[in-house]
């Protein structure tokens, strides 16, 4: 597979394609980029379930197959190509990088379907551009109504992520924290994992694609607050020129004094979610219930997610005994030792 290019579909909205696009430029692997919905598109496998991005790979029979879900797609490229690494070395900061990219994949998009779809100028300025990014050709007046139609039927699914009235403040809340907690990070460090990215960075960056740079009101947020951070996202944006060694990681010593705030900002909220949806799927509610930050947290259980909690604890129990010592001892206090007690 060295040798030969990869197809990806994607959509310049999409933050998990921007995550999977970066990670491909950064480890120097050939890719064709493909816009989902253009003519390019439809010649390709379609997944079984239409989600972004779709990278395109051989299947068990050889025969080309459409494959989602960054997370194990980013892994099966570690399997496929040597060198450049998103994944550190060490499986103590291993865990941790994959703690923080799952709190970007699966909370921090909590953020950015919140202020795209709860704000006037956000919804105007998606239902704009978005239908165009697909055929910018199209007649206007048929992207007017593409846009409209596309903004009610994401707004009607606010509920998938968990944005109401209830859990708005807490969402902005936590986005406030986050660019601080990041800010302060990249303060002293290229990245959140060191002086080379890991895949909790190109998590981050794929929805900070979205907050920090194209919705207005959460760019507005991040420009007079974090600055720094806007500005990382578009470096972040193409790091091939970048030349990792191993000993760029994060050091395990170090891991607690370089990202408890980032996992302290974790524990105050993704944890609380995640413990209380998983107990919600277990009983067969149809709503989970809970507190989070003090402040009162109601959305429809989300399946997925409760397999997220399964595979970090999964992670844990395959650390070898010293290194879920250490492991715990960077999580103590912070809130994330919460998921395995």
């Amino acid at each position: 597979m060295a040798d030969e290019t990869l197809c990806m579909v994607g959509a310049p909205g999409s933050p998990y394609s921007r995550k999977l696009r970066a990670i491909l430029r950064y480890r120097r692997i050939a890719y064709t980029w493909v816009t989902r919905g253009t003519p390019e598109a439809k010649a390709l496998p379609k997944p079984k379930v239409q989600l972004l991005p779709q990278l395109i790979l051989p299947g068990p029979d050889g025969a080309p197959e459409a494959r989602t879900d960054t997370t194990p797609l980013i892994r099966e490229l570690e399997k496929m190509y040597s060198g450049r690494s998103v994944v550190p070395s060490d499986p103590v900061i291993a865990f941790l990088d994959a703690l923080v990219e799952d709190y970007g994949d699966e909370w921090l998009t909590k953020c950015m379907f919140h202020y795209r779809w709860a704000y006037a100028a956000d919804i105007d300025k998606a239902a704009r551009i978005l239908p165009r990014w697909f055929a910018s050709e199209m007649p206007e007046e048929t992207a007017v109504a593409m846009g409209q139609q596309f903004a009610e039927r994401q707004i009607e699914r606010l509920w998938v992520v968990g944005s109401n009235e209830t859990t708005g403040p807490v969402i902005e809340a936590s986005y406030h924290r986050l660019l601080g907690c990041l800010d302060a990070r990249l303060t002293g460090s290229r990245f959140v994992m060191g002086a080379r990215p890991g895949s909790a960075d190109f998590a981050l960056y794929g929805q900070l694609t979205q907050l920090a740079t194209f919705d207005p009101t959460p760019a507005a947020v991040a420009l007079a607050e974090a600055p720094r951070v806007a500005a990382w996202v578009d470096l972040v944006e193409e790091l091939s020129g970048l030349e990792p060694e191993d000993g760029h990681w994060l050091a395990r010593s170090d891991a607690r004094e370089c990202l408890g705030g980032l996992l302290e900002e974790i524990g105050r909220v993704y944890v609380p979610f995640l413990l209380a949806n998983a107990d919600a799927l277990a009983s067969g509610a149809d709503q989970v219930d809970c507190t989070i930050d003090g402040k009162a947290w109601v959305q429809r259980p989300f399946p997925y997610q409760g397999k997220c909690l399964g595979w970090l604890r999964e992670g844990r129990a395959a650390l070898s005994a010293a290194d879920r010592s250490d492991l715990d001892a960077a999580l103590a206090g912070t809130g994330c030792e919460a998921l395995f007690g």
